[in-house]
């Protein structure tokens, strides 16, 4: 495989779509439909999760409703393998809690034509200045 020229979209369009689903409480189990049963792996704060079944329980353990999220920037590279790496910045606000900066990245690896989230890190960038 070789390098995906539209990597830039590919990556806007994912992050895109990602949100809209997962900021949404009613489709944010849908969320899933992005990973693999068994070939994908989440980070979230830490705590490390591998297939979609797994990371599905973790979305739906997640206790808040309603998500205000601003996207800071999407950079986007492509990998050799026909894939495209995905780092996002912004804030969000979940519920009444005070707004957060976060941080999340995606590997998105190419398959027959289509795309699936292999890697996905999420942390907020909460720094303890005590």
């Amino acid at each position: 495989m070789s390098l995906n020229p539209q990597y830039e979209d590919i990556g806007k369009g994912f992050v895109q779509q990602f949100y809209g689903i997962f900021d949404d409480p009613a489709n944010r189990a849908n969320v899933v439909n992005f990973y693999s049963a068994t070939d994908s792996f989440m980070t979230f704060e830490g705590h490390q999760i591998q297939g979609a079944p797994k990371i599905l329980e973790k979305v739906q353990s997640l206790s808040f409703q309603k998500i205000n999220r601003v996207i800071t920037t999407v950079d986007s590279q492509p990998t050799f393998d026909g894939g495209v790496l995905i780092n996002v910045l912004g804030r969000l606000q979940c519920d009444d809690d005070p707004p957060h900066a976060f941080s999340q990245v995606f590997f998105l690896k190419a398959n027959a034509g289509t795309f699936f989230v292999a890697h996905d890190i999420f942390r907020l960038n909460i720094h303890n200045s005590a």
